[in-house]
């Protein structure tokens, strides 16, 4: 589901000036509608974005892109990021005694955390603006 959540809140943050519905979020990004519904809750729920309600109601990011990290969203879906249930905190694992990969796996769930902390939600858009960009470009080139 946090790759929903990053989808939904980069479509927000692309279009921040505006108010968006459930409806209009889940058509544009082609989520179902119970799941974008679902999703805009949690995100709500966790300060990622803020509900108006009302005629112009809708859902809005609650600071700039620019200040909401990869990793806030992924969290506040998916909970604390950890690529092994033993890195988890909360679940155990038989093994966490005798375990030797435990401390490598720590270092990359770590690597994992730093990249995804460090990205934020005005780079990712940043990303798809210039992708769309060099796409276009080709398309003109390619058509001369």
């Amino acid at each position: 589901m946090a790759d929903y959540a990053v989808v939904i809140t980069s479509y927000i943050a692309r279009y921040e000036k505006n108010t968006h519905s459930a409806a209009g979020v889940a058509e544009s990004t082609g989520i179902p509608l119970p799941t974008t519904s679902k999703l805009l809750k949690l995100l709500a729920k966790n300060e990622i974005l803020d509900s108006q309600r009302g005629v112009k109601g809708g859902f809005i990011l609650s600071r700039p892109a620019r200040l909401i990290s990869i990793a806030e969203i992924i969290e506040s879906v998916d909970g604390p990021i950890a690529i092994t249930d033993c890195l988890d905190g909360d679940r155990g694992c038989d093994l966490q005694k005798t375990c030797i990969v435990q401390e490598p796996w720590q270092r990359i769930s770590a690597a994992i955390s730093e990249t995804l902390n460090n990205l934020t939600l005005e780079n990712i858009i940043q990303v798809a603006d210039s992708k769309k960009y060099i796409n276009r470009f080709i398309s003109l080139e390619t058509a001369r």
